[in-house]
């Protein structure tokens, strides 16, 4: 067991790390950007990241507390070591976020029409596939037989898309709006309507739960808090919020964004992690190849912090731990 090269500094802020920078984590920017978990009492470091999973090296080597990520790294990696020292906790992301958006003259209206079609499929990161393959195996499609384009970036599909050189690509916003606005096509099926499908949530080592238990109660909090004040207050204000961190997305383009990932129920109202929608995305790993067994939920959960809103932590003397506001 690798020694946590953070552990025993009680007043260390929480090193959280990004996965990648995408607009489906909006909310999880919002909960830093707007205090939620300064208001628990819980000081964060948010640290960037380029690369999707590029943060379980580091929070497995222990120069990190949390990162966020797909539960879909934790199952695999409870599949390939059963002792796998991950968990998952807090659920913000509660359905797929990716399209199919077919070019305007493809003559696509859903998902049955990848039969005939030429697909650009995401290669950046496994689960859009691992979870349309599913969704395909059940309307009796078998995924082997669609054409399928699997090595190309979601930038280079849509310049594809707009060249006329591909029929339909899987992607999330904002590809789903610039297709809208630049004319080039528009949005035939989207995965959300698949039902509950846990997606992104805090993920952290069995050490860092033990020693930093009072700070994760916090974030799981600060959490519930953001949910609360997301589904309150719409997509204006989420773009209000974390406009700084999308820098390179125009302001109209991140609210039709939002308005559509809202409207899609994409973002979790509480932070307990679906038991549905965690069954679903390992269906999708097994059937896909992805991962060999059906892991066990309570093998990737962290049960501790698995309510919606816990009761803050206390020392021996009844004291709160973790501060914040009742």
């Amino acid at each position: 067991m690798a020694p946590s090269a953070i552990s025993g500094h009680a007043a260390m802020p929480i090193r959280l790390m990004e996965n990648f920078r995408a607009l489906l984590y909006a909310p999880f920017y919002a909960a830093h950007a707007l205090g939620f978990f300064a208001r628990e009492g819980v000081e964060v470091e948010l640290l960037t990241s380029s690369t999707p999973g590029s943060a379980i090296p580091r929070l497995l080597a222990g120069s990190i507390h949390l990162t966020w990520a797909g539960p879909m790294r934790v199952m695999k990696a409870h599949d390939d070591d059963p002792r796998c020292r991950l968990a998952c906790f807090g659920e913000v992301v509660s359905r797929d976020p990716f399209f199919l958006i077919a070019r305007r003259d493809a003559g696509a209206s859903g998902l049955r029409d990848l039969a005939r079609l030429e697909l650009g499929s995401v290669s950046e990161v496994p689960t859009p596939w691992m979870c349309l393959q599913h969704d395909l195996r059940e309307i009796g499609i078998d995924p082997a037989g669609i054409a399928r384009v699997r090595d190309r970036t979601m930038e280079e599909n849509y310049a594809a898309l707009r060249a006329g050189k591909l029929d339909v690509m899987q992607a999330f916003e904002p590809y789903a709006t610039w297709a809208g606005n630049d004319g080039v096509g528009g949005v035939i099926h989207a995965a959300s309507e698949r039902g509950p499908t846990v997606y992104t949530t805090f993920v952290t080592t069995r050490e860092a739960l033990a020693e930093h238990r009072a700070e994760l109660l916090g974030i799981t909090r600060a959490t519930a808090q953001m949910q609360k004040w997301l589904h309150d207050r719409g997509a204006e204000a989420l773009t209000e919020a974390t406009a700084a961190y999308f820098r390179g997305i125009t302001p109209d383009v991140l609210n039709s964004s939002f308005r559509r990932y809202l409207a899609a129920g994409l973002w979790a109202r509480e932070p307990a992690i679906s038991r549905q929608g965690f069954l679903r995305l390992g269906q999708s790993l097994l059937s896909g190849g992805y991962i060999r067994r059906m892991v066990p939920y309570e093998s990737c959960v962290a049960e501790t912090l698995n309510r919606s809103s816990p009761e803050p932590a206390e020392d021996g003397q009844g004291r709160r731990l973790g501060g914040g506001r009742d």
